[in-house]
């Protein structure tokens, strides 16, 4: 992502900062050659202090190659202009690349300081380089004359990208229109840093210690974990966290209602304590800031700036899936709810079902309809298993192997693979860290700490990190994965591999729109309960038994059970997160008021259910890149669940041809838009009946007509849907 290089300024520069130190280059390990196996970063040698003085040595540098872009008497052409701009910034972007991800898994309080300092300067750099007018004059005319530079296709989608990334950043603006959008950027850059680390002293500062009496219906596993986390603290008794490994497990299996009460309003409440953590006011920052940015661009809304570069192009075609979502979603809850009640009335008559009773409540109907406990399955589902289980799946699909390696880790539960093609090649390496820390954010991701590029022609290999909070092992068992947990980890590895196989010829080709960027790990996801894969992973950790097919079967009786709830918390988040980026005049607003009316108010939601993300720790939207995006998960979801569907209709799940012409799509980065990358997998345009028979939303596809030519125009409409609207924005760059 050439353009994390986008977050990076000039302030540094204003600052006097010289452009070349060689005494300091040769000393600061992020600057230096890495000697280190498989070109991973030496993260053995770097230390704290060696992060400032690397952004200002690599902007320093970046912005002589600038210079020497627009310097240049030459007439613009694509190799002076173009491909220089795009060969920039390498050093920047492998600073930020490691910063970034040891911020969000192994931060401190002086990462954090350096965090606040660094992150201003690189929104300014950023601002100087994509502001600078005799670069955009150059690119310009490279732009205007494309058609007569006889290039190929490649080329001229990263010279119209490149354009499009200026033009979208305030290239055209002129005079205070530019000055006043660094400002913006700027500001907003300080408030992301604030936002985000509040969130980690909120999930950080609260525990919840109880002693034995207190630990009715919780499993012994989840006990134990309880206890030798108390143990790592030196407490006494039971210490339940935030963190989801220790939160979800309290509130299916504990009787105790008051304390599930307890834990579960805490979790909804970070950010929203009205302490020095809340994140109400920065969310009004936010706001303020990003709608007008928009209008600074030309758009009333910054919802309507994000969507106009993504597949979906307008936010009436991402709102039109969204709300045929939401309703059947909505009454599906509803009915779970009332499945529900009656288990819930015997426990507590007359009192009123609240939404921390639903995962107890939820598992308790599970065990009575299904028979199934997720207890009865988590020793299948050991993480040393499921690991297992996607190499396979690698290995099946795309010829792939994965090989233990020692490297260089950046902490003692990291571990590392290199990545291995069919005939033995190097694609990449390949971190994994599963657990919960306190330097550590919540949730799980997957990202680069050296991204693909080439350079003279050969191919510089990724080197990608997976980053989880697991359930960790106790004394007494290794790490028993959830279904959750497990899903979790075939959807991050899909990413992985999008990043692994990724084989573009340049940087600026590397991203993908996204309302696409989701389709190669939800993909995963379809694969990771198959009877046929779970034969192969899911063997009990004791006794090495195969899952029997009677727990398969129920898997897959079950794999409908609590999908209104899903659905609806899922779509609320990104409801929420589309109409509070579709506000078109800032005024001072509560942001738990706002939601509260969005959701509750105007559309119905069920009171049981909370969003899967209040505003005060929704750091997909705030800090975290997704900002009037969070539909990119539903988006995506119609595009994985019809590629899958590619598959069952071959009749081999494990189709290598059909893997193949997929491989394609992955390693294509974004050479091509998402919709001709779909297309040229799929060989039709997508179609969202899988997707709404995945989550139970309809009960068959609508029947073709015998003869497609005459179908009448209203069935075709109701047959593709979104998909009319995908088209509209194949051309987007």
């Amino acid at each position: 992502m050439k353009h994390i290089v986008a977050l990076f300024t000039l302030l540094l520069v204003m600052m006097n900062i010289s452009c070349s130190n060689t005494e300091q280059q040769e000393l600061n390990p992020l600057l230096t050659a890495w000697e280190t196996p498989y070109g991973v970063p030496p993260f053995d040698q770097i230390e704290t202090k060696h992060y400032l003085p690397a952004f200002e040595e690599a902007m320093a540098q970046h912005c002589a190659e600038i210079e020497a872009i627009t310097d240049s008497a030459e007439e613009p052409t694509f190799e002076n202009t173009i491909l220089a701009y795009d060969n920039s910034g390498c050093t920047l972007e492998q600073v930020s690349l490691v910063f970034g991800m040891l911020s969000a898994a192994e931060t401190n309080p002086e990462m954090q300081q350096i965090e606040v300092e660094v992150m201003p300067l690189l929104s300014a750099h950023s601002d100087r380089i994509l502001l600078d007018e005799q670069l955009f004059s150059r690119i310009k005319s490279v732009y205007d004359r494309r058609a007569e530079l006889q290039l190929d296709a490649t080329q001229l989608r990263l010279v119209e990208k490149t354009y499009n990334e200026f033009v979208r950043s305030g290239a055209l603006l002129v005079g205070e229109q530019k000055e006043r959008l660094k400002a913006i950027n700027e500001e907003l850059s300080t408030v992301s840093v604030k936002y985000g680390q509040h969130i980690l002293a909120e999930n950080n500062a609260y525990s919840l210690e109880l002693v034995s009496s207190q630990l009715n219906g919780l499993p012994q596993n989840v006990r134990d974990q309880a206890r030798e986390k108390a143990q790592s603290q030196e407490k006494s008794g039971y210490l339940f966290t935030l963190h989801k490994p220790s939160l979800i497990p309290f509130l299916t299996y504990s009787t105790q209602r008051d304390l599930r009460e307890k834990l579960y309003k805490a979790y909804l409440n970070r950010g929203n304590n009205g302490n020095e953590y809340d994140n109400k006011q920065l969310i009004n920052d936010f706001i303020r800031l990003r709608i007008e940015k928009a209008n600074l661009l030309g758009y009333k809304n910054y919802a309507d700036y994000v969507v106009s570069n993504e597949m979906a192009r307008t936010t009436k075609a991402v709102y039109a899936l969204l709300d045929e979502i939401w309703t059947p979603a909505v009454e599906r809850s509803k009915q779970e709810v009332e499945a529900m009640k009656p288990l819930f009335e015997q426990d507590h008559p007359g009192e009123t079902f609240q939404p921390w009773d639903w995962w107890y409540y939820a598992e308790k109907l599970r065990k009575r309809d299904y028979s199934l406990d997720e207890e009865m399955l988590r020793p299948y589902f050991s993480l040393e298993n499921v690991r297992g289980g996607i190499f396979f799946l690698a290995n099946r699909l795309y010829g792939v192997t994965f090989r233990p390696i020692a490297v260089p880790v950046y902490h003692e539960e990291v571990t590392a693979y290199e990545v291995l093609d069919q005939d033995q090649s190097h694609i990449g390496v390949l971190y994994f860290d599963y657990h919960p820390r306190d330097g550590k954010g919540q949730g799980a991701w997957c990202g680069n700490y050296v991204e693909q590029r080439y350079v003279d022609g050969e191919r510089v290999a990724p080197v990608v990190s997976i980053v989880c909070n697991f359930s960790r092992p106790t004394a007494s068992s290794p790490a028993l994965l959830t279904v959750d947990e497990t899903e979790t980890l075939f959807h991050e590895f899909g990413h992985a591999m999008h990043f692994l196989l990724h084989d573009v010829k340049y940087r600026g080709l590397s991203e993908v729109e996204g309302d696409f960027v989701e389709l190669p790990s939800q993909i995963m996801e379809n694969w990771a309960f198959h009877p046929e894969l779970l034969k192969n992973y899911a063997v009990h950790y004791r006794t090495g038994d195969v899952i029997p097919q009677h727990l398969i079967n129920k898997l897959k009786r079950s794999e409908l059970f609590n999908q209104g709830f899903t659905t609806t918390e899922l779509v609320a988040a990104a409801l929420s997160d589309l109409d509070i980026h579709s506000i078109t005049t800032y005024e001072p607003f509560d942001p738990m008021a706002f939601e509260h009316h969005a959701l509750y108010e105007k559309r119905g939601m069920n009171p049981e259910i909370e969003p899967r993300y209040h505003y005060p720790y929704f750091s997909h939207i705030f800090d975290g890149g997704y900002s009037a995006g969070y539909y990119f998960y539903i988006w995506a979801e119609v595009l994985d669940k019809d590629a899958f569907a590619a598959f069952a209709e071959s009749g081999d799940y494990f189709n290598r041809e059909i893997a193949a012409r997929f491989r394609k799509l992955l390693e294509s980065g974004g050479m091509k838009d998402g919709m001709t990358l779909y297309r040229e997998f799929r060989g039709q345009d997508p179609d969202k009946t899988a997707m709404l028979l995945g989550r139970g939303l309809i009960e068959k596809p609508v029947e073709e007509p015998a003869n497609g030519a005459n179908a009448s125009e209203e069935q075709a409409g109701e047959s593709v849907g979104v998909e009319i609207e995908m088209k509209s924005g194949r051309d987007l760059n």
